[in-house]
Formats: C-alpha cells, structure tokens, sequence
C-alpha cells in the first residue's frame, strides 16, 4: 500500500466542490440540477455541503454537468509498466 496525505474525506469534498462549480458555471439551481439528474435536490445540498453520497448518484450528477468519459477512465485497466530497470532487463 502507497503512502498518501489525500485521504477520501478531502477527495469527497473536492468532488463535490466541482459538481457545485459545474453547477453554478451552467446557472443550474440545485432544483434544476434535480430535475435534470434524478437525484434529489435535498440530496444535492448534502452532498455539495458534507460530500456524502452514493457512487450512483454522483455518477448521475457528474453526467448532468459533464462528461462520464473522464470518470470511467479511472477504472480503465492499465497497461503493466516496470518500476526499475531490472525489471524491464528481466522481462525480455
């Protein structure tokens, strides 16, 4: 396991910092982002005030305010790449 100072409460709140950014940049009020997603406006204000929420409704307000393709590629398998030259020697 790699060390990291980001833990998932900063990256939840940065999360829904951009939504609400994306949101505000489409003069979307959260009732229109509801109407739009899905989810629940009361939903919504949770999620932009404590960044609680579920994978799937991130995923239907991440939609509503831009692209999936960005997200999905978190998931994408990558290809192997070696971490030190003896490994690329050994790998012939």
């Amino acid at each position: 396991m790699r060390l990291s100072l980001i833990t998932a409460s900063d990256v939840q709140h940065d999360l829904a910092r951009a939504v609400r950014q994306r949101r505000r940049a489409l003069k979307l009020s959260r009732d229109a982002l509801a109407e739009r997603s899905g989810v629940p406006a009361p939903t919504i204000k949770r999620f932009e005030t404590t960044g609680q929420i579920s994978l799937r409704q991130f995923l239907l307000l991440w939609q509503s305010v831009d692209r999936l393709e960005p997200v999905a590629k978190l998931a994408a398998t990558r290809p192997y790449m070696p971490s030190s030259i003896d490994e690329v020697l050994r790998d012939e």
